[in-house]
């Protein structure tokens, strides 16, 4: 009888191409991968795999499997899904996630998937969007937390959650000037999320069309040195108010209540859309909750 990880192992070689990376993704070694296939090979009595070729093949018969081993695990992640206990699940999760939710509640969200999955062993990795969507469609990321939609037929993504956008000033800026216009804003550097982003765009956008194209803007894909830039003094910085709630109660920052809306920076979760992937699909279920019910989330 063929044994279920051993197809797992498998269906992983094949969409990685590689034995190293199968192993990585299920947390073993290469060794341990190579015993597994040729354990499969053996029960089949067939080649699986061309290990001629510089890269991992299928082979004819390997290619016929994939199907079936594919549904297979479908089928076994749909019975955990209706009949099995979520604690007795085991493996590995590897999550992604941008620095806004990382400031956040992503540490809500692993509390609860080690309350939910105590089997489950997770990885947390904290990247660009542009970073997590390679990796996600690499195979690297199992669910990943993006700033923009997936736009990929093979990921699944969904609305995550969304957080406005403030301008926020230094206490070492701040004068007896009780009121600030864009004009006095740009006498500094504007620093924001890193050039190309989302915010990024929009802040340059707005200073073009309101006759500030030559304002200077500072882009960082690191929101703790965002916030270090401002409250060093070194420029205005546009963030999250929920990024920057301490410096805020310590006054090391006050928001300026400028008229000049930019819209918000809206989030996604995305995961490979294969029908075996049930742990990815309650994980980002559980994700969307936490966002829901975090208290600086908008509603």
């Amino acid at each position: 009888m063929l044994d279920l990880r051993n197809l797992e192992t498998f269906v992983w070689v094949a969409r990685l191409t590689s034995f190293r990376a199968a192993a990585e993704k299920l947390n073993t070694t290469q060794p341990a991968i190579s015993t597994r296939i040729a354990t499969l090979e053996r029960d089949l009595g067939t080649r699986v795999f061309d290990r001629r070729a510089r890269k991992v093949v299928l082979t004819p018969k390997g290619a016929e499997l994939l199907g079936y081993a594919e549904r297979m695990l479908a089928l076994r992640s749909e019975m955990m899904r209706v009949v099995g206990d979520p604690a007795s699940m085991q493996g590995s999760l590897r999550l992604g996630a941008p620095d806004t939710i990382a400031h956040t509640w992503l540490a809500e969200l692993v509390d609860r998937i080690s309350a939910a999955y105590p089997s489950v062993s997770l990885e947390v990795d904290v990247d660009s969007t542009p970073d997590l969507r390679r990796n996600l469609l690499s195979g690297k990321l199992d669910i990943a937390f993006l700033g923009e939609h997936a736009g990929d037929p093979t990921l699944k993504s969904r609305p995550l959650c969304s957080y406005r956008l403030g301008w926020f000033i230094g206490e070492k800026l701040v004068s007896s000037k009780r009121r600030f216009t864009l004009a006095d804003v740009t006498r500094w550097p504007v620093i924001t999320f890193r050039r190309g982003s989302a915010p990024h765009l929009a802040v340059r956008r707005l200073l073009t069309s309101s006759g500030f194209a030559e304002a200077r803007v500072f882009g960082s894909s690191s929101i703790a040195g965002i916030v270090r830039m401002a409250v060093d003094g070194i420029g205005i910085c546009i963030l999250p108010p929920a990024v920057v709630t301490r410096e805020l109660a310590s006054r090391q920052l006050r928001r300026l209540p400028l008229a000049h809306d930019l819209p918000p920076i809206d989030f996604f979760v995305a995961y490979p859309a294969k029908p075996e992937n049930y742990l990815a699909a309650a994980v980002a279920e559980l994700a969307v909750a936490t966002a829901r019910a975090h208290p600086d989330s908008p509603k």
